[in-house]
């Protein structure tokens, strides 16, 4: 006999994902995390309201709802955020589907604290460029972040550039967010802002041969950072300045590469913010240090 109460629901979709092996990281890193947003979702509640939602019962559609949810996960290896049109950053819901990856930066960490210290007045933050915007979810952070700022945002895929737009219209940052098609710099016409920020593909290719079937729905153009994963990072750190006002600030997020880079780039003072994964993961430089500028 199916399950009828939340609880039982929860640990039959936990069972069913565990045994299945499926691959997390688009929202949650467990399989008891992936069934809590399912079934938070199936019950129209909150990820902090389903325990005290446990000891409820289903209604027959939703328990159909869960059922359909489980299977399909398993079955086809979609990220759950695909399945439910829906992905967070921190407490903040954007739309996604298979057109952009599911957003998991460690900027949004950033942002929640304005950046601070590294910029000393949020409130003088004016002009924002935002580089590989994907869904757009960044574009929202950062105006949300800085009110009194205009964010051009852009990225290469028009499909992505069509989700973003949901996104920000979401949002009502009609006026202020600015979606833009371009490769990286390529394509802009320079002008000067108080910060840059970017969240560009940086798996390398011997990652890319290796990613698991939940990954590999997503967009490769959004992933691939070329063989050591820094070919964009190159190309950005090349260009930045001539986009930046100065004591500008570019911030850039390359995932577990930081030992690479500081290789590559042996002369440039990174700096380092830490994030829930450490002291690696996203770097800042300010005009002046950027390469050209000394």
């Amino acid at each position: 006999m199916p399950p009828t109460r939340a609880r039982d629901w929860l640990g039959y979709a936990e069972r069913r994902f565990r045994g299945a092996g499926l691959r997390f990281g688009h929202g949650t890193h467990s399989p008891r995390e992936e069934a809590a947003w399912l079934l938070a979702r199936v019950l129209g509640l909150a990820h902090d309201e389903l325990p005290a939602a446990s000891a409820c019962d289903l209604t027959p559609a939703q328990r159909r709802s869960a059922a359909k949810l489980i299977e399909e996960r398993v079955r086809t290896r979609r990220p759950l955020a695909y399945l439910l049109k829906e992905a967070w950053l921190g407490d903040r819901r954007f739309y996604v589907d298979e057109r952009v990856i599911v957003p998991r930066s460690f900027l949004a960490e950033l942002l929640r604290d304005r950046l601070e210290p590294w910029v000393a007045r949020p409130a003088g933050v004016r002009r924002v460029l935002e580089l590989c915007t994907g869904s757009g979810c960044l574009a929202v952070l950062l105006a949300l972040a800085f009110p009194q700022a205009v964010v051009r945002a852009t990225d290469l895929s028009r499909a992505a550039l069509t989700v973003a737009r949901r996104n920000v219209a979401a949002y009502r940052f009609g006026r202020r967010v600015k979606l833009v098609r371009a490769d990286l710099f390529r394509g802009l016409t320079p002008e000067s802002y108080d910060l840059i920020v970017a969240n560009p593909p940086y798996v390398d290719a011997a990652s890319m041969a290796k990613l698991p079937a939940e990954f590999r729905h997503e967009p490769r153009l959004a992933l691939a950072g070329g063989n050591d994963g820094l070919h964009l990072v190159r190309r950005i750190l090349r260009d930045a300045a001539r986009f930046l006002r100065p004591e500008g600030i570019l911030i850039v997020e390359i995932g577990h590469h930081r030992r690479a880079l500081e290789r590559a780039f042996p002369r440039l003072p990174f700096v380092w913010p830490q994030t829930s994964a450490g002291y690696d993961c996203v770097f800042l430089l300010s005009r002046e240090d950027l390469p050209g500028q000394a």
